[in-house]
């Protein structure tokens, strides 16, 4: 069997994690701020949350949007301390207000474009980097996600759904407001938006998850251990048919790995069964840390 180096993870300082995860909140507050002044309000693409809010509410009777996301902030960042009984914690209180503020100090940019469907495109994704970034520093930027879970308490509504709801009706505000076209935008900006978040949080890195069925488990698992380094777990099943029990092996590789491990298997023991599923983001030895 191939010796495996295990080495010990080094847990970063407490103080400079959370030194990072502030920085992360500000810079990615920040991102946001600058990609709804340059891509998004200039367009007229309200894509959802209290940005899309400020942005309906410009285009009616000309508000700073910089004053109403804090006249929307704040109010919801206290009732969600009232209502949903927890502490959303500092940080989260830090992009509340700091997004706002640098929306205000940026209100005079220059548009980067005047075409609704790129600012929709880029907005989007700016927006969704900014706030994957805020998330990835354990906080929130608070509006309509607060609201979103305050409907969830009290209605029995999943997450997932109260959010559809709100941005729904945001976007259905901005086709009314402005037209059916720019809300058609909106509906892009938000769908990259939701994307970008999730490849944020996840990274790009894909990786495999390889299930074996084989009568030469031992072999197969003594060549992955030499040949792809990669660790295995043996899973016990019982066949469906046969009613006896036969070991899995299950195997978690880089997605530029699978080729090797799959003809590996294939030179071994050509009659087995092999399943093989996406999976998104793996942590621990091998792959990234948490």
């Amino acid at each position: 069997m191939g010796k495996r180096n295990i080495r010990k993870q080094k847990h970063p300082h407490p103080v400079l994690s959370t030194v990072l995860d502030y920085l992360a909140v500000l810079a990615g507050a920040a991102i946001v701020a600058v990609s709804f002044n340059v891509f998004l309000l200039p367009n007229e693409v309200a894509s959802g949350g209290v940005s899309g809010i400020s942005t309906i509410l410009f285009g009616l009777f000309e508000w700073k949007p910089a004053f109403v996301q804090w006249a929307l902030n704040i109010p919801l960042f206290i009732a969600g301390l009232i209502l949903l009984g927890k502490n959303f914690g500092i940080k989260t209180a830090v992009g509340t207000v700091f997004l706002p503020l640098v929306v205000f100090m940026t209100e005079s940019w220059e548009p980067w474009t005047q075409d609704p469907l790129l600012g929709s495109l880029f907005g989007g994704i700016m927006v969704g980097l900014g706030l994957g970034i805020v998330f990835r520093g354990k906080a929130s930027t608070g509006g309509t996600d607060l609201a979103a879970q305050i409907i969830t308490k009290y209605t029995g509504l999943t997450l997932g759904t109260s959010v559809a709801i709100i941005d729904g009706m945001i976007v259905l505000a901005a086709a009314i407001v402005f037209d059916i076209e720019k809300g058609l935008y909106a509906l892009i900006g938000l769908y990259l938006t939701t994307k970008t978040i999730d490849l944020v949080q996840v990274g790009f890195g894909r990786s495999k998850m390889v299930y074996i069925i084989t009568n030469k488990q031992v072999e197969i698992r003594e060549a992955i251990y030499e040949e792809v380094d990669r660790g295995v777990t043996e899973l016990t099943a019982t066949g469906g048919y046969s009613g006896t029990e036969k070991p899995i092996l299950m195997v978690v590789i880089p997605q530029t790995e699978f080729t090797k491990l799959k003809q590996l298997v294939k030179l071994i023991d050509p009659q087995a069964f092999v399943i093989v599923s996406d999976a998104s983001e793996v942590l621990g030895e091998g792959f990234k840390r948490a």
